[in-house]
């Protein structure tokens, strides 16, 4: 997640440069073609690029607010989940004596839960640190599964079902214990329903060829015979602000995607460790994660 105001412009431009690349070649080829072979193509009336860039704008909008759409929901989703962790714990010092072995580990199995969520859904395979919060048989099994999270899941319902039938709480604390642990398994069904749906491809490659068609048009018009240079200079500065946009639109689409615009899963996966380890009294507590440069993961 972007956090600071001040985004580097050598971000900003190793985004775009290709598509800036060819509106140089075709402003150019288009702003050349006039000089040389005057009966090639028509002056085109300004109305057309007019027109062709209000639909550039209208339909970078739409993409803006369904791709912001997208991240919006993921970030509240990671907020139930943090929300959700924590009071997991707290039900579990509650209902249980704080010294019992099992509340200390469905615990950590929480904090494994969120590393190995953020990893699924980066599509980074299994997550190292979880070797440090499970061991032993249980390590081995939940390797053996092909979604993590919920094979951690599995365990903690399993550990619940133990001290139930241990007769540790009572009916209304295994409802309450319940309850919190679909609520994760919902939220991590709704962070999978994100990162499953494209958003069509197609949409942004139709919005480039506009905003290509866009620059032909306009080098092409009859009010924008100019001096080359100038032309040039005008076609780059319309088309990096279309081309930023329809950029920012396409990462903010997948908010679960490695990039710089992610949802902070793994630094809300740090916050919860250290919530709940601080909840359970525990030393070497970990420090808040730094952000890199302008963003933090």
């Amino acid at each position: 997640m972007i956090i600071n105001r001040k985004i580097p412009l050598k971000f900003l431009l190793e985004e775009i440069k290709l598509p800036l690349c060819i509106v140089l070649f075709l402003g150019l080829v288009f702003g050349l073609i006039p000089n040389y072979f005057p009966d090639l193509f028509p002056v085109f009336p300004m109305g057309i690029p007019t027109t062709l860039g209000i639909a550039i704008s209208i339909l970078l909008s739409y993409k803006i607010n369904q791709s912001y759409n997208r991240w919006w929901e993921a970030r509240k989703i990671w907020g139930e989940i943090v929300n959700d962790s924590r009071s997991l714990v707290l039900q579990l010092q509650l209902y249980l004596n704080e010294d019992d072995a099992l509340l200390h580990k469905i615990s950590h199995y929480q904090i494994a839960w969120c590393y190995a969520l953020d990893s699924s859904l980066r599509r980074q395979g299994f997550p190292e640190r979880l070797e440090t919060m499970i061991a032993g048989e249980d390590l081995y099994r939940i390797k053996k599964q092909t979604n993590i999270p919920l094979a951690i899941n599995q365990f903690q319902t399993r550990a619940v079902r133990n001290l139930y039938e241990n007769k540790m709480y009572d009916e209304f604390a295994r409802t309450q214990l319940e309850e919190t642990l679909t609520r994760l398994v919902a939220s991590m069904g709704k962070c999978e329903r994100i990162k499953n749906t494209v958003f069509p491809p197609t949409y942004g490659q139709t919005l480039n060829a506009a905003i290509y068609l866009f620059v032909i048009f306009l080098s092409l018009s009859s009010a924008f015979q100019l001096s080359l240079v100038l032309q040039i200079v005008i076609l780059i500065s319309i088309s990096t602000v279309f081309f930023f946009l329809q950029k920012l639109a396409h990462s903010l689409q997948d908010p679960f995607h490695n990039y710089p615009t992610d949802t902070p899963m793994t630094s809300l996966s740090r916050t919860i460790e250290i919530n709940i380890r601080q909840l359970l009294e525990e030393e070497n507590i970990p420090e808040p994660l730094e952000p890199n440069k302008f963003y933090i993961m």
